[in-house]
């Protein structure tokens, strides 16, 4: 009886770590996911068509600005990515994306219904990304990241 109760013990053992195994890998993936819309719009904040969209948005020195938040998306984005200082990549994004998101996506000043549910949407869809971006600086890159391999 006893040997049945200790096998039934070893085989939870391994259930968990399966489970936990599969668990620490949801997390890389998830970072990577998460990092691509920084990395990728990152780049055409390079564009002159991001420029003149912020110009027209009233966004003060817009050719210096717009690169250096697209600067300021790449390397938060690539930080999260590979999680090393990973919680420094996110105050990065949170610095990036609080004024974008007030300053280029204010729904409320927009006159026609239909920019405004487009801006709305982007709104609300950069609020969920600091949301996340608070999570990672609260918690770190999490297992499989640059971060957590420095600390063993």
């Amino acid at each position: 009886m006893e040997t049945t109760f200790e096998s039934r013990s070893e085989v939870l053992l391994e259930e968990k770590r399966i489970k936990n195994r599969f668990f620490n890998l949801t997390v890389p993936i998830g970072r990577f996911l998460f990092s691509l819309i920084f990395i990728i719009s990152g780049f055409n904040h390079f564009t002159s068509g991001s420029v003149s969209y912020a110009d027209s948005m009233g966004l003060p020195l817009a050719d210096f600005l717009v690169p250096i938040s697209g600067l300021m998306a790449i390397v938060g984005g690539l930080s999260l990515l590979i999680g090393l200082h990973a919680k420094a990549g996110g105050i990065l994004l949170l610095l990036f994306l609080v004024p974008v998101t007030l300053i280029m996506h204010n729904f409320w000043r927009t006159q026609d219904p239909i920019e405004a549910q487009m801006q709305l949407i982007h709104f609300l869809k950069n609020t969920a990304l600091i949301g996340g971006i608070i999570l990672i600086i609260f918690f770190g890159g999490g297992p499989f990241s640059l971060d957590n391999r420095k600390k063993k």
